[in-house]
């Protein structure tokens, strides 16, 4: 499904040193051509396929006062992304790490819901071969590696105030120094913490088949896995009630009883982690030399644990690390 474009347009910061940053500021909205429509989609992909934190604007954000007016009509979408472009110069000029690079503001309608996106994208050169087999270079914006980009969801931001995720944002490759700067121009924190989310959820479900002493814990954590999988490829959220029907139940107990009475502090809804998940399925540490990630259903199976010695025993060694071991004992 496209994206249905209202307002979109380009600014741009140079880096000229340090300290200074050149401001090059476009004086009229983009038409909505093809190219135009394109480059929106493309970034839409993009980031609806990154890893996101979210959060919600500060009691005292100038951007979002600015977003309000514009939303009341004070201020037409060029000026406010004009004025916003040069706010967002004066938190860059703090950061001499940061780099500039092409500003775009767009405001879109995608799925039935309102959105704003600010995106700074790096540029990269690259060889052109003309019809007379002439080599030029020519420079693309850099969408696939963006890491500067934040969305709001003004449908959610005027219609629930209270929420702490309407605003979402990429935290950048290098952590959170990239992002930094960002937040501050947009006078925003982190809200809700999906990761912590997600790790919480899978310590419950731990915990309830450890009081429900289900005879096969790990088709139950295999069914919430492949719940939340599912969940995750149809861009949905995970649902607390409808992920408690995938774990077995009594007339007394089931999964959103257990969490409700005790103090997991889960979200009715939230976004998935994949990161966070990837416990369900395996089992991984490492410290002082050692790395250990093994598939979890192996586990009593290939892999037994004596908690007496704190030992594992593992069956079957991989292909590749019992060669390294045949080579490095001088055994055939």
């Amino acid at each position: 499904m496209s994206v249905q474009i209202e307002n979109v347009v380009l600014h741009k910061l140079i880096r000229k040193s340090d300290t200074e940053i050149e401001l090059q500021l476009r004086d009229s909205l983009l038409n909505n051509e093809q190219a135009v429509t394109n480059l929106i989609e493309d970034i839409n992909r993009v980031y609806n396929n990154k890893s996101k934190a979210y959060g919600l604007f500060n009691s005292e954000s100038l951007f979002e006062q600015s977003l309000k007016e514009l939303r009341l009509g004070n201020q037409d979408f060029l000026n406010f992304s004009q004025e916003s472009t040069k706010q967002l110069r004066n938190e860059l000029a703090k950061y001499p790490f940061a780099e500039g690079g092409t500003v775009i503001f767009c405001h879109y309608r995608y799925l039935a819901v309102e959105y704003l996106i600010i995106a700074v994208l790096n540029s990269c050169l690259s060889m052109l071969v003309n019809e007379q087999l002439n080599i030029s270079e020519t420079q693309y914006l850099d969408i696939d590696h963006a890491d500067i980009i934040a969305r709001i969801d003004i449908t959610e931001w005027e219609t629930a105030p209270d929420s702490k995720r309407y605003l979402t944002f990429l935290k950048g490759r290098v952590g959170r120094k990239v992002s930094d700067f960002f937040m501050d121009y947009l006078g925003a924190s982190e809200g809700l913490d999906a990761k912590a989310q997600n790790k919480t959820l899978v310590k419950a479900v731990d915990d309830y088949c450890q009081e429900m002493q289900f005879d096969n814990k790990n088709n139950a954590r295999e069914n919430v896995y492949n719940y939340c999988q599912a969940q995750l490829l149809a861009g949905e959220e995970i649902e607390l009630k409808n992920l408690a029907n995938e774990l077995p139940a009594t007339d007394e107990n089931n999964f959103m009883e257990f969490v409700k009475n005790s103090e997991y502090d889960l979200e009715d809804t939230f976004p998935v982690d994949r990161s966070a998940l990837r416990q369900l399925k395996k089992f991984s540490g490492s410290g002082g030399g050692l790395t250990l990630s093994f598939d979890s259903d192996l586990l009593g199976e290939r892999i037994k644990w004596d908690p007496q010695t704190d030992s594992l025993v593992i069956k079957g060694v991989p292909p590749n690390l019992r060669d390294q071991l045949q080579r490095n004992s001088g055994s055939n």
